[in-house]
């Protein structure tokens, strides 16, 4: 009989995963993480014109240089501290760049500090370093708001990285300058590094998430394209941070994956254009008008408290008084519409689903629908 290795060993697939491969046909999928949005036709484009027209063998193992360039210049503009190409290393996906930091940082008898509720990825990666997980609670009594109090007592001397995810998933909620000063000033003379997921750092509704990064030196921000411009199957992704850290960054990247693909980086060179930009900037739009008919529905059908955040595409719909977020979940397959549970992100999340409205309009209005028809046989 086959064992994995130990570090593999107790790490299992989501909720969220097991749920997806559940449901049956005809679903309305509310639980999607990822924009229904075409990817942007100046990058389709560029990409046909490089598969017929250029190389695509591999490139450096840490990204071509114009796009780390592009990528440079983006972050420095967006965090206010100077970038170079060095401190960029281009991956396939976000998710493999959270993986080559992880795993070039920690180890065992480090400790990760992590949000409670917060991306579903994030213990396993500690688990599979061999580190130790602390949380910080984001109440969902504040509606998940962040908790100073909390951070402060999860720090220790052996706190080696500390994530921030903001605009949040499962949440939506961005975390304010106020509070990311804080967490600078908290840090401050200790050996932790900020780990900045913003991913979602460009689909906002107010105003423009700040990046801890302008506060924080030893920041590495974890971004891509997969979000901002629905490019989520050209896994394509960078980390940006100290030159000393992204080269060790790099050599990990190597050995898992050599380099990402030189079709997805070269047409990636197309999203940084005025074109692009605007493509996100209409996306920005659609995504509010769609989180405003989703909360339409909820306070029209279900009349269950829920909390809206200021990005991302998400609403954490209150279903405490209807029982575990996990067991609710799972009833609403047999409506034919898929959710989250919330406690797939953390204890804070437990009593909540989470809803994506990173569909049509006319799904999300069926999809909620569908909800109350399985809350009300629930109740019979």
């Amino acid at each position: 009989m086959f064992t994995p290795s130990e570090r593999i060993r107790n790490v299992k697939l989501s909720a969220t995963r097991r749920l997806f491969d559940s449901a049956p046909a005809g679903s309305i999928n509310l639980g999607l993480g990822e924009p229904d949005f075409p990817t942007p036709g100046v990058v389709r484009r560029e990409a046909i014109r490089v598969i017929e027209q250029e190389p695509t063998g591999y490139t450096s193992n840490a990204g071509l240089p114009a796009l780390r360039e592009r990528v440079a210049a983006y972050h420095s503009e967006r965090s206010r501290r100077p970038y170079s190409p060095g401190s960029i290393c281009v991956t396939n996906g976000a998710e493999e760049a959270l993986f080559a930091v992880v795993m070039t940082m920690c180890g065992p008898g480090d400790e990760v500090l992590l949000p409670d509720p917060g991306f579903l990825a994030y213990p396993a990666l500690a688990e599979i370093a061999g580190s130790e997980v602390r949380r910080y609670r984001m109440p969902a009594s504040r509606r998940f708001d962040f908790d100073r109090e909390s951070f402060e007592r999860g720090l220790s001397e052996r706190t080696k990285l500390v994530f921030i995810l903001s605009p949040s998933n499962p949440t939506g909620r961005v975390i304010s300058a106020d509070d990311l000063r804080f967490i600078a000033d908290r840090l401050g003379g200790t050996n932790a590094y900020v780990v900045s997921d913003e991913i979602y750092g460009e689909l906002y509704f107010d105003e423009r998430p700040p990046s801890v990064a302008e506060f924080y030196e030893k920041t590495i921000i974890i971004s891509g394209l997969s979000k901002m411009m629905s490019m989520t199957g050209w896994r394509l992704g960078w980390a940006a941070g100290p030159e000393e850290v992204i080269g060790h960054v790099t050599v990990m990247h190597q050995y898992i994956s050599t380099c990402a693909s030189a079709v997805s980086q070269k047409a990636a060179l197309a999203a940084f254009t005025e074109e692009g930009r605007a493509e996100t900037a209409l996306m920005r739009e659609e995504l509010k008008r769609r989180r405003d008919v989703m909360a339409s529905a909820i306070e029209r059908d279900l009349r269950l408290p829920y909390v809206a955040g200021e990005g991302a595409f998400y609403i954490m719909l209150d279903v405490s008084r209807l029982g575990p977020s996990e067991d609710i979940a799972w009833r609403l397959l047999d409506e034919r519409v898929i959710t989250v549970p919330g406690s797939a992100f953390g204890a804070e999340g437990e009593g909540f689903l989470r809803l994506s409205y990173s569909i049509k309009p006319e799904q999300i209005e069926e999809g909620i629908r569908r909800i109350k028809r399985g809350i009300e046989k629930a109740a019979d």
